[in-house]
């Protein structure tokens, strides 16, 4: 028996709010199939949540980590 669960969705424009990151962003990590989303019956685009922080969370990783050994270079 197939179960349908009721995923939560954003707006591209509150996903960009809430990861804090730029629409171009989105865009590119819908294109990279970094982040799930459907589109609505009037055409617009919603972000499945669930997927959205999975890539949020390990782009600021990378971020994160791209600082800190930019800073061990300058030391």
């Amino acid at each position: 028996m197939d179960q349908l669960i009721d995923r939560q969705t954003l707006s591209i424009m509150k996903a960009c709010e809430v990861v804090g990151v730029s629409r171009r962003t989105i865009y590119n990590w819908i294109s990279a199939g970094k982040v799930e989303y459907v589109r609505t019956a009037g055409g617009s685009i919603r972000i499945f949540t669930d997927t959205l922080w999975r890539d949020a969370t390990a782009t600021r990783r990378v971020v994160g980590a791209d600082a800190a050994s930019s800073a061990g270079d300058r030391a």
